[in-house]
């Protein structure tokens, strides 16, 4: 099917609208019935014929659908510019099919959403820490060089950096909201979501208006691994909301990546004990590629890549005393013997080479 018609959009709606019927006995009664208005209109003898359709369930479609509710989420939508894509449109991502809890109805705002829409999903914590900051922006921008799209959740912290540094390069990103599309959650992700919204794609299973309640997350969870051939923890603790999103991967039997980090770092312990249980290890972008499909990030948009060579020998002494984990200007300035005026003049170039990042309290870090 290539998009249902109105009445059947708001036949589906109409069904979603009945307590006890979700995505898969949606999909039971359209497979067996045909189209959703088809279900709306059978009768109670025909509805029990359905695999997991009892009388009480029956006699619920039969008794409390809402065509209220269907109006006003084609309103919303409208109102909102999204359109609602389904499970039998043309338009819906194969890969995401493929999973055991497909949603049957998806709210959609961007061009990027179509069939052949796949990515590798980046997350981890809302509160990362400054290597895990660096490492969200390396793999995303790596992803985004290749036109693979980077699928994430919207979130604080790894979610929000993976998307803006996607945006950055010639690639694009896939929000995956725990809200209703028309609901922007965190608020300070206002701008980004429009950004999402005008170069690459905002998707939700919720409602139209739905607020960003905690159930909500995990069920969106399992879309972002749904849309992606693997999934990458970049830092997370032992509790982190991200070891969920790995853990449907594989029940998707998708790729599990996860980033390693310091074995004394409470934000660490979940990405290494995943890497414990057989994550693979990712280091640099190289180790996502090497396990995605043969066709997929073959295609490089001058990916830059790191030159030693532009360096000044005053240059590299202070890029040698730095690391990825934060330096103070004094500590610098006394690994390279150089005064602090000196040295921050040096980093100032550094910074505007792009191979430097400065944090608050005159701290510096490498960002290649």
């Amino acid at each position: 099917m290539k998009k249902m018609n109105e009445k059947e959009l708001f036949a589906l709606l109409t069904l979603w609208s009945v307590p006890n019927v979700g995505p898969k006995r949606m999909r039971q009664l359209v497979a067996h019935l045909g189209n959703p208005n088809a279900v709306c209109n059978a009768k109670k003898k025909t509805l029990m014929e359905v695999d997991g359709i009892d009388e009480k369930i029956a006699e619920c479609i039969l008794g409390q659908q809402d065509p209220h509710f269907a109006e006003d989420q084609l309103h919303r939508a409208e109102k909102a510019q999204a359109r609602i894509v389904t499970y039998w449109d043309e338009e819906y991502p194969e890969i995401l099919k493929n999973i055991p809890d497909p949603p049957v109805l998806l709210f959609v705002k961007g061009p990027l959403f179509h069939s052949r829409l796949a990515g590798v999903a980046l997350v981890g914590t809302r509160f990362p820490s400054s290597y895990g900051r660096l490492m969200g922006e390396k793999l995303a921008c790596f992803l985004s060089h290749r036109h693979i799209s980077v699928v994430s959740g919207l979130a604080r912290g790894i979610d929000t950096i993976c998307h803006q540094f996607a945006l950055q390069g010639p690639g694009s990103t896939v929000a995956v909201l725990g809200s209703g599309i028309d609901v922007i959650y965190p608020p300070e992700n206002r701008r980004l979501y429009r950004e999402i919204a005008e170069k690459g794609s905002l998707i939700s299973e919720f409602p139209m208006g739905t607020s960003p309640e905690a159930p909500h997350f995990p069920r969106r969870n399992r879309i972002i691994s749904g849309l992606s051939y693997g999934t990458v923890v970049i830092e997370a603790g032992e509790t982190s909301g991200a070891l969920i999103t790995a853990e449907m991967a594989l029940e998707q039997n998708r790729e599990v990546f996860a980033v390693p980090g310091n074995a004394t770092s409470p934000k660490s312990r979940g990405t290494n004990r995943l890497i414990q249980q057989g994550a693979k290890l990712v280091l640099e972008g190289e180790d996502i590629l090497a396990e995605l499909p043969s066709h997929i990030g073959k295609e490089s948009a001058n990916v830059p890549v790191f030159d030693p060579s532009i360096f000044s020998e005053t240059e590299r002494k202070v890029w040698d005393t730095l690391s990825f984990e934060p330096l103070h200007i004094d500590e610098i300035a006394q690994g390279t013997g150089l005064a602090i005026s000196e040295a921050l003049t040096i980093l100032l170039n550094l910074e505007l080479k792009e191979c430097v990042q400065q944090l608050p309290g005159k701290r510096f870090m490498r960002r290649i």
